[in-house]
């Protein structure tokens, strides 16, 4: 007898008119991308992203308000110093005060009072800095013997990933909370953030490749998922704005695993549901994050924006700028701030020193941020020995200023055609540390 034909397997991912919803390609109208400048002989662009609360001029850096607040500093003062939109957590707002509060506000920027656009975090940080407990990805080093089961030290593990998920005790509690790409994607739906990130394995590069390549294939399979998720939840939820969903590329420092997973989410398409834009995380020696974004560039889709998750060091800016990046964040300039470090065009210092208790002069003289405006290294020097609040305040305020108007001096470098220029004497003053 003939053999019998075999069916191929069902795709589980396939259409059905069954059980797919209408696609809400009407929402999907108030998000967009537009490219406009380029960077002669680099893959840097400016341009815009359309969200329904606000437009963003990229390159832009988006400053990090994880529990809805960027520390010390209230909304409408971010928005005068210039932030066009802040990024929080999904993770921690799902501990705290809970995502439901937020969607019954009306959102992240309602609940918030932050008018412009947000971004949401899908958790997948706290995948590796409540596993294995490390948090400074950007400067990690390589060259240490690979072991799938690092820890940081004295850390105590509390993410444990297996294929369905992520299940994380509280670092508050110690309560347990499992996270899957189905329930990420609910979570920042009801954040309400106008572009949100598939849940994806952040790991480390102490990871074996073996581990790196299975890790990948399992952040692959969780972005179908969170294709259609996504799509379900924004038929579900037509009363409220679209929200973009950004794929997240891993691979950490192998080019074959960086450039496959440009190509695999790039092309991802689940029931007419695509990825909006694409976020550029993992870990990264800061010695190859150039060449890194340089390799998910070149085969990303030109039309749509390119994030990269946890950079804030001036000379970072340019390298990620340069080969592709369009939006980036970084909890850096709040933190170091309230430790007492704060940023010049000349490099940074440390206002706790000594040397500054008599010293009446601003951060920065050329600078035009409130804090350099009306308060003295003297004074701020007091605050921080007094152990005053308001020390955290009014560094933070010129740490962020600093940032993002650094950003927008190399956005507005690029479209007048001097980027290089711009770039060799920026980093020509900051790296001098004439301070």
């Amino acid at each position: 007898m003939p053999d019998t034909p075999v069916a191929p397997a069902a795709d589980p991912f396939a259409p059905s008119p069954e059980s797919a919803p209408p696609h809400p390609q009407a929402n999907r109208d108030s998000f967009g991308y537009q490219v406009h400048d380029r960077i002669e002989g680099a893959l840097g662009r400016t341009g815009t992203i359309d969200t329904p609360h606000g437009q963003i001029q990229t390159p832009a850096f988006i400053p990090v308000a994880t529990k809805a607040t960027v520390k010390a500093v209230r909304p409408d003062e971010m928005r005068e110093l210039g932030a066009q939109a802040v990024l929080a957590n999904a993770y921690h707002l799902n501990l705290q005060p809970g995502t439901d509060i937020l969607d019954a506000a009306g959102g992240l920027g309602k609940f918030m009072n932050w008018p412009g656009p947000t971004f949401t975090d899908s958790g997948g940080f706290q995948v590796m800095s409540l596993g294995s407990g490390f948090k400074k990805t950007i400067s990690m080093d390589s060259s240490r013997v690979a072991n799938d089961d690092a820890v940081a030290p004295e850390h105590e593990r509390r993410a444990f990933v297996d294929d369905d998920g992520v299940t994380f005790k509280s670092h508050i509690d110690g309560t347990i909370h499992r996270f899957s790409p189905e329930i990420s994607m609910k979570l920042q739906h009801e954040i309400g953030a106008d572009i949100i990130f598939a849940f994806d394995e952040l790991t480390t590069l102490f990871n074996t490749r073996e581990y790196q390549v299975e890790s990948l294939e399992r952040t692959r399979l969780w972005a179908q998922r969170c294709l259609v998720a996504h799509r379900e939840l924004t038929a579900e939820r037509s009363h409220r704005p679209y929200q973009a969903l950004f794929g997240v590329l891993q691979g950490a420092q192998y080019e074959d695993l960086r450039r496959k997973a440009a190509q695999d989410l790039g092309a991802m398409e689940v029931q007419g549901q695509s990825f909006d834009g694409f976020g550029i995380g993992g870990a990264l020696e800061k010695e190859n994050l150039g060449t890194i974004v340089g390799w998910v560039s070149e085969e990303l889709p030109e039309n749509k924006p390119r994030h990269l998750l946890g950079i804030s060091e001036p000379e970072d800016f340019f390298t990620a700028i340069e080969n592709g990046a369009d939006t980036f964040d970084c909890v850096q300039p709040s933190r170091v701030a309230r430790n007492g470090r704060v940023y010049t065009a000349d490099g940074y210092f440390n206002i706790p020193q000594a040397k500054f208790k008599r010293d009446f002069s601003p951060i920065e003289e050329s600078c035009g941020c409130y804090t350099c405006q009306n308060y003295s290294r003297a004074y701020l020097h007091h605050l921080f020995k007094a152990k005053e609040m308001l020390y955290s305040t009014l560094c933070t305020i010129h740490n962020e200023y600093f940032t993002v108007t650094l950003v927008d001096k190399i956005r507005e470098s690029i479209s007048q055609g001097r980027f290089y220029e711009f770039r060799d004497e920026a980093l020509g003053r900051y790296q001098g540390r004439k301070v």
